[in-house]
């Protein structure tokens, strides 16, 4: 953590956003609707389930395929930014976002790309520690996306922190060129800083299925910004910096679990282990 701003109200009508959360509408008799993410009123993410006790989910769906960046905001980004207030970048970004309350974060991260089903996965790992395969598929969640994990801490003994970057277009998009360029600046010093709108969900299981059972805080950042810093800081082992703008309005989680998060984002990194024990990296 670096600074934390006052939350604000932003964004343009939900008409006008490029942005959107929206519920899926429900068919006649047919199951539960999925809660959304949009881009250019396309679903590109389904997001955890609304009730709460359903596992933590980002999944990009079939039709997400589009970046947000601005290219107005490219040589500020380039460089190391410092205030949460972004000088303008914040309002820039704000131009893209649904109407809403907002909280500014400015991180700093190392982050690390994981593949679903490899070594180091969320979903595949922790997940089933705590609520155990899915009982229809007899198999983890699946995010459909490669993804950065750059985070974790313990909330208290029975509940943690996890992070995650999520890229809108998959890093086999980026251009190779760019990448490069990106691994030279921070090579030689530049801390490139990345732009995010972010979820905080809290979700708890209602049956105890898994090995380990506690409370996940996902704190899940959906790329505007920065898919070549991302993957460029996660190749050469360096940090870039993201300013993160908290939708409050859209996370499942309360105004107290929101007003924690600046302090539990500020705590040393600590990893889980089952058995509800924490170790420091």
């Amino acid at each position: 953590m670096i600074k934390t701003g006052d939350p604000r109200r932003l964004g343009v009508p939900a008409s006008e956003a490029r942005l959107n959360f929206d519920t899926e509408l429900q068919e006649l008799g047919g199951g539960p609707r999925r809660r959304l993410l949009m881009v250019d009123d396309e679903p590109a993410f389904e997001l955890s389930f609304y009730c709460g006790t359903c596992p933590l989910l980002f999944r990009r769906l079939e039709t997400a395929r589009e970046k947000l960046s601005l290219e107005s905001m490219q040589e500020r980004l380039t460089g190391t930014l410092d205030d949460p207030d972004g000088g303008g970048v914040i309002d820039a970004f704000g131009t893209l976002l649904p109407e809403g309350e907002y909280l500014p974060l400015l991180l700093e991260l190392e982050p690390r790309l994981v593949i679903p089903g490899r070594e180091g996965d969320y979903f595949s790992g922790e997940q089933v520690t705590t609520w155990g395969i899915d009982q229809f598929w007899g198999l983890p969640e699946y995010p459909h996306t490669p993804y950065y994990r750059t985070f974790e801490t313990a909330v208290d003994a029975d509940a943690h922190l996890y992070e995650f970057v999520v890229p809108m277009v998959p890093p086999t998009w980026n251009e190779r060129e760019r990448v490069e360029e990106y691994v030279a600046l921070m090579e030689q010093g530049t801390v490139p800083t990345a732009v995010a709108i972010s979820t905080l969900d809290v979700c708890r299981p209602a049956i105890d299925r898994g090995d380990d059972y506690f409370v996940h805080w996902g704190l899940t950042h959906f790329l505007l910004d920065g898919h070549h810093k991302l993957e460029a800081a996660a190749a050469a082992g360096r940090t870039v910096r993201l300013l993160s703008l908290l939708a409050l309005g859209e996370s499942l989680s309360g105004a107290d679990h929101q007003a924690r998060l600046p302090a539990l984002r500020a705590q040393p990194r600590a990893t889980r282990a089952t058995g509800s024990e924490s170790a420091c990296d």
